[in-house]
């Protein structure tokens, strides 16, 4: 198990004794919370996502050519080839 400190170093903060103190009776309350899970017996569950009996919902993602790419430009304030001209934005 992992102490209060262990997290303190990978978050890189500097924390009292007073703040770990707290802080490791929050994290016992919150494990403890866990641990009585432990009494029931869950092996015929099967995990779940959703407890809701839904389906993908969304519609075929079916490509189609909504503009033409000449469509598409013609309001560009620069374009090269074919393509947004930009600024440069890395030297």
């Amino acid at each position: 198990m992992s102490s209060i400190k262990d997290y303190e170093d990978m978050a890189m903060l500097e924390l009292t004794e007073s703040e770990r103190t707290m802080l490791m009776e929050r994290y016992n309350a919150v494990t403890g919370g866990f641990a009585i899970l432990d009494n029931y017996d869950t092996s015929g569950v099967e995990p779940l996502v959703t407890v809701l009996d839904i389906f993908n919902v969304l519609r075929e993602d079916v490509p189609e050519k909504l503009i033409s790419r000449e469509e598409l430009l013609k309001n560009a304030p620069e374009q090269h080839d074919g393509y947004f001209q930009v600024p440069a934005t890395i030297e």
